[in-house]
């Protein structure tokens, strides 16, 4: 299935690292008051941001900038040691109006268009599955997006991604901001063992809790808080021994 495209070339974009072959698949939510908002943005040339798609509401898809080219959508970020993240990505943003504007649900025709769209993508670039992302992930700090309401499941249930059930919110001992020791520690290398940006220090400093967080978003969305509870250290070590399976 090719998945048809309007084109709405955006002027913010140069070339990609020579040799430098796209892995990373980054989506995003525009976190604007409309589509047609963000689109006319995203190409703007005085605000230097673009993506290569943008998915509507309806399901319509527009294309922005060529993938061989770098679009400008991560920012700042990090992931598993690569800091030119829109070097090495593709960028999704999809036409939400993020936690700013209520956190609307994505409607089935837009989740069928971004399913279909990421998957035609995989299938040209070799992009593995650890590496479908969030712009949370790779800028905890700065960003929420797309938010603990996407549907993560339903993509990789349709081969984009990785997704595990993640183990149910209960009782039992939490690290939080403040803590420090071994166990801040091992929490810290799981989490950069997976690809966060995230030192080991043993201390659980504001860039610890941001990176909880942002692992909440994407794989324990029941509850976000920054806190590392039994069932998100739970879900992020069968997350590990997941990506070790598909390795």
């Amino acid at each position: 299935m090719h998945i048809p495209c309007t084109e709405r070339p955006s002027p913010n974009f140069n070339e990609r690292p020579a040799g430098r072959a796209v892995d990373i698949l980054l989506l995003h939510y525009t976190g604007m008051e409309s589509g047609e908002a963000a689109a006319s943005r995203l190409c703007d040339a005085a605000a230097k941001v673009s993506a290569h798609y943008l998915v509507d509401e309806d399901g319509a898809v527009t294309r922005m900038v060529p993938e061989h080219l770098r679009a400008w959508h991560a920012g700042v970020g990090n992931w598993a040691g690569e800091t030119d993240i829109n070097g090495c990505s593709i960028g999704i943003e999809i036409v939400n109006g993020g936690h700013d504007f209520g956190c609307p649900p994505y409607p089935e025709a837009q989740m069928k268009a971004v399913e279909a769209l990421s998957l035609e993508i995989l299938s040209r670039h070799p992009i593995q599955a650890r590496r479908v992302l969030a712009h949370s992930d790779i800028a905890p700090a700065r960003k929420a997006d797309p938010g603990e309401w996407f549907d993560w499941a339903r993509l990789a249930r349709a081969g984009v991604g990785v997704w595990v059930e993640p183990e149910p919110v209960g009782e039992g001992p939490v690290l939080r901001e403040g803590d420090r020791g071994d166990t801040v520690a091992e929490l810290q290398y799981l989490l950069a063992d997976y690809g966060y940006g995230l030192e080991v220090l043993g201390r659980y400093d504001e860039a610890t809790k941001a990176v909880v967080t942002a692992f909440q978003r994407h794989f324990r969305p029941q509850k976000v808080d920054g806190v590392a509870d039994v069932s998100t250290v739970t879900t992020l070590r069968r997350l590990l021994e997941a990506v070790k399976s598909l390795a």
